[in-house]
């Protein structure tokens, strides 16, 4: 088999779906590859914290591959609560002993936050054999030091997500404040698309560890704002806005958060490849960004304004540092528009006064 290189890889990873009429991860070298390799390949396991199951929701509607080559012949997933052939009657011994046998090989997957409060026992995993309930923080601590590389997949396992939203009475917190930040890897997304979890999980498989952002994120899917890459950028440019759903115009005006969100949704599409949140009208949340959501709420009012010549837009204050960050590449991109002549006459819906 001709020998696939990361580089071809991570090109076909932030292709455009349109491009390439099929999600980037299953192309034929890559499927001869995994065959190749899932009998050796690390264990997976997937534990699930306090979350709504849809991260492993959207796994499931995995397109290309679907779910049943992502189980046959990319992951080799030795327990997941949803997906596990059989029911383990001592859980964490289990989890623990697959862990010591494959001590610094598996691959540790959290979906879900952390609840923290009264000592970790808002979320009882399980019982040993000696009966003795086994908390999610004692698990956690146990397997996260015997992987090799752990995935936080969502956005409360990757940042606490709407699990740690105020007032958080089970103070809930992401991944990395439990394990070792060097070996947490974040997929955060509400859901993330399966495309995310699946071109990581293959990335560590074929390559090791991706390139990851200032956040953990691998930088293949989340290099680039949503906003940028947005079909209805050039509205934003022409300073036309939408003032209710269903009307033509940037979202921005309606709560869009796109301006600070990360992510190749515009490009990779979701459902098959066939739509994503502002081509059905809605306003990008921002669940992908770290402040999702206390932060990004509420989702359906424009953000704290920042004026800009001839142009009136948003962005959100994610912290002192990250909302002077935003304003001022707002301010760079507005000045450029404008004093290149991309910024037209506002309309009904422009005016923003």
């Amino acid at each position: 088999m001709k020998r696939f290189s990361r580089r071809q890889f991570i090109k076909l990873c932030t292709a455009s779906v349109t491009a390439l009429g099929i999600s980037q991860v299953w192309v034929p070298a890559i499927g001869e590859a995994f065959q190749k390799t899932v009998q050796g390949s690390p264990p997976v396991l997937w534990i699930q914290g306090s979350a709504c199951n849809g991260c492993s929701s959207s796994l499931m509607n995995s397109v290309h591959p679907n779910i049943k080559e992502v189980l046959d012949e990319i992951i080799n997933i030795s327990y997941h609560p949803g997906l596990a052939a059989e029911t383990v009657r001592f859980l964490p011994d289990y989890l623990v002993d697959t862990a010591q046998k494959n001590s610094g090989k598996f691959i540790l997957v959290v979906e879900g936050a952390i609840p923290t409060a009264d000592h970790g026992n808002f979320h009882i995993i399980g019982q040993d054999s000696r009966g003795k309930k086994v908390t999610l923080i004692e698990l956690l601590e146990k397997l996260g030091e015997l992987a090799e590389t752990t995935v936080a997949v969502g956005s409360c396992a990757s940042f606490g997500g709407i699990s740690a939203a105020e007032p958080n009475d089970a103070e809930c917190v992401g991944l990395e404040k439990l394990i070792e930040v060097s070996k947490v890897i974040n997929i955060p997304g509400c859901p993330p698309h399966p495309d995310w979890i699946v071109g990581t999980l293959a990335h560590l498989l074929l390559f090791g560890r991706p390139e990851l952002d200032d956040y953990g994120r691998p930088k293949t899917f989340f290099q680039g704002l949503i906003h940028n890459n947005c079909p209805r950028r050039q509205y934003f440019d022409n300073s036309i806005f939408a003032r209710k759903y269903g009307e033509e115009g940037c979202l921005l005006q309606i709560g869009c958060k796109g301006p600070l969100a990360h992510g190749d949704c515009p490009t990779r599409l979701w459902n098959g490849a066939s739509s994503w949140c502002v081509n059905a009208n809605a306003p990008c949340i921002g669940c992908t960004d770290p402040s999702f959501p206390d932060l990004t709420m509420p989702f359906y009012k424009r953000m704290p304004e920042i004026k800009g010549p001839g142009i009136t837009s948003t962005a959100d204050a994610i912290g002192i540092t990250a909302g002077a960050v935003t304003a001022a590449g707002f301010a760079v991109h507005l000045a450029g528009n404008y004093f290149s002549g991309r910024i037209g006459k506002k309309n009904s819906r422009g005016d923003d006064k």
